[in-house]
Parts: structure tokens; sequence; C-alpha cells
């Protein structure tokens, strides 16, 4: 029986990565504690488990002691004012799995004769925010009204990730690492991502926020690519961000989705805060918080009510029930974006790209997945 030496450093440091108490692995691995005060050494085999539970690379217990994993993007979230510490492994895999399809992408929009988009990069942190709310609605074609009309927010999310695909921008969507629900992502870790490239824009939304939540994470992060830049964020749109850009895709994100010439002709005199705030949230398909924040842009609120009110709708919406789980082939399509599932198996079937790499991007493992995920896209396989 082979005995695996390793720093015992690297076992806490793998446990503490994953977010995982003793208590959670002890079940499965009675020695853990031996291991980690360095009475016992574990053996490959059950260092192998350990590495699949924990979520850790296994090359990465055979270094002299816990490597650094520095962010691949730049990281706007802040807690109380202070950058977060450290990345969970489901954070981490997510940005190395889109940043994989965007690369790919790139490649095949260079193959492809895709020209760069003009509006990656176009604008700055200096444009005032109406005046960059109305860049992107205009090239988006974002019509407030006819979101208005659109009976749900997940009618109005689809149809705004169906605009930002339409343009170029690969807006992928999930709330848990590729297709595997054990392994959930947490919005109170972040709620979205963007990757600036002038072909292969990318834009990850996490899935297990609210409908209405996802709409402000995808207005701010399509700010973010206006100006090039890519971005970790936890933003709301009640919190003034420490970041300037922050704070500045904040505004042009809620004064995209709640303009103030729009906002202000809806206000009603006397309307009670609580009637007002389910009334314009349904109107303009936002949450509420987006809402609050407006009305205190328009001067609706002072900074106190804006405060109380703030934390009362936080904990409602905290009790609010969570949603279930829809068709594996739309979601999955949802997962990577149509228009990156389009053009991968577009290469697939031609040949130029393996289905072991296709089935890797995709997160799934049959090739009949595969066939089936192809004809609900409209390729015949």
């Amino acid at each position: 029986m082979t005995r695996v030496a390793v720093n015992p450093d690297l076992l806490r440091w793998a446990r503490e990565r994953a977010r995982m108490e003793p208590l959670e692995l002890e079940g499965r691995f009675p020695k853990l504690h031996d291991w980690e005060s360095a009475e016992a050494q574990p053996t490959l085999k059950q260092l192998e488990s350990y590495a699949r539970v924990t979520h850790a690379p296994i090359g990465y217990f055979f270094l002299p002691e816990p490597p650094q994993e520095p962010l691949p993007i730049p990281d706007f979230r802040t807690i109380a004012g202070r950058p977060v510490a450290r990345p969970s492994p489901n954070l981490l895999d997510t940005i190395y799995v889109c940043q994989e399809r965007q690369s790919w992408y790139r490649e095949f929009a260079t193959v492809t004769g895709q020209d760069p988009l003009a509006f990656v990069g176009s604008l700055t942190t200096r444009t005032p925010l109406v005046e960059a709310a109305a860049s992107i609605r205009h090239t988006l074609g974002f019509d407030v009204e006819a979101r208005r009309d659109c009976p749900t927010w997940t009618d109005a999310l689809r149809r705004f990730i169906d605009q930002a695909d339409q343009i170029g921008v690969l807006v992928m969507v999930s709330g848990v690492v590729l297709n595997n629900n054990r392994r959930p992502l947490n919005p109170e870790e972040f709620r979205g991502f963007a990757i600036s490239d002038r072909l292969a824009p990318l834009v990850f939304i996490n899935g297990a926020d609210t409908k209405a939540a996802q709409m402000f994470t995808l207005a701010h992060e399509l700010a973010h690519l206006w100006i090039g830049t890519s971005a970790l964020s936890d933003s709301t749109a009640a919190v003034a961000p420490d970041q300037a850009v922050e704070r500045w895709c904040n505004g042009v994100a809620a004064e995209l989705l709640v303009p103030l010439a729009a906002l202000r002709p809806a206000l009603l005199a006397r309307e009670a805060l609580p009637d007002a705030l389910a009334r314009l949230a349904r109107a303009f398909k936002v949450s509420s918080l987006v809402i609050l924040r407006r009305l205190l842009d328009a001067g609706q609120l002072g900074q106190a009510a804006f405060r109380r009110a703030y934390s009362d709708e936080l904990r409602r919406i905290a009790e609010l029930p969570q949603g279930s789980g829809g068709n594996f082939y739309l979601t999955t399509a949802a997962r990577v974006s149509r228009r990156f599932g389009r053009a991968l198996v577009e290469s697939t079937l031609e040949g130029r790209t393996l289905y072991r790499d296709a089935f890797r991007m995709l997160g799934i493992a049959k090739t009949g997945t595969f066939n089936e995920f192809a004809r609900r896209l409209d390729f015949n396989p």
C-alpha cells in the first residue's frame, strides 16, 4: 500500500479552499485529523479521492507548500470595503471554463472571418451615464416599453440575453459549475463577470441569483464591455461600490434598465413605498432594489429612508422561494450561450473540432446527448 508524504498544510489548504469544515469530510476520510496533524499519511487512492471531493487538482498535493491562485481577471468584489481574500474552486473553475470557451470562439471567429465588434471599448468612464446607457440601448435595440410588455421577469431576461447574443456577446448563465448540480455557485460570492475581447466578448451571469437581479448583472457587465474592461463583480444597484469603475458601471446599468426620464412620469403621488416598489419593479422588469436606487437618484427618497427600505427589501427577498430546474437542453444552451453552442456544434459536425473537446466545453459525456443538443439548435447530425 503506497503512502504519500503530503505537506499537511496542503490538505488544510484544499479543505479551506473548498470552504469545507473537518466534520463535513471526516465521515469519508476518518483519518483526516491525523493527516492534517502529520500523524499519518494518506494512500495515493485516498489522496485522489480527497482531491476530487475538495475540487483541487491532484498535482497540487505534491507541491512543497500551498500555491497562490490569483484570479485571472480583475476582481472588483469587496466585503466591508476590503477585497475578497480567496475565491472558491467553483468560481475558479467557472472562470477557467469560460476562458477556454472564449479562446475557442475567438479562433472560430477569426477562421470564419468575423469582424471585430466596434462597441467593445468604445466608451470610457468619463462618458456621461445617460449617454453611455443610450449607446448600449441603441446597439442592443433595447426598448424599455417592449420590456414592460413581457409577461414575466424570465421573459424579459431572455429577451435581453437574446439582444446581447445577436450583437455578438457570448452570454452564459449558470448556477452550477458546467452541468454539475452538486457544485452550485453562490450569488453571495459573485454575481457575474465580463471578459472583454473584440471578437469574443463574454458575460457570465450567476444563474443562482434571482431573475430580476440577473437583469442588473447583465446590464452591469455589458457596461464593462463597452469600456473594454474584464471584471469579476458582486455589485447590486442599491450599494455604491468603492471602485470608480464599478460605480460607473452601476450607474450605466441603472440608467439602461430604468431611465429617469421614463421613471419620473410613472411615479404616483402619495403612493405607499411598498406598493410603488412592487408596481415599478413589475413594470420595468427589474428588482425592487434597482427601483429603490432609482428613487434615490430621482430625489424621491433620502439616504436614511433608502437605507431602511434597502434592509427591509433584502429580508423580504431572502424569504422568497427559489425556482426549480428546467429542460436539460435549453438549460445547457443558456449555460454556454446559444451563439457559442451553435458555433461549437457546427465546427464539430464539420470535423474541425474534436468531439472530445466539444464534450468538455459543453460539460456532457455522451454522443447521444451531444446529437440531441445539436438537434435542439436546429442542426441534424
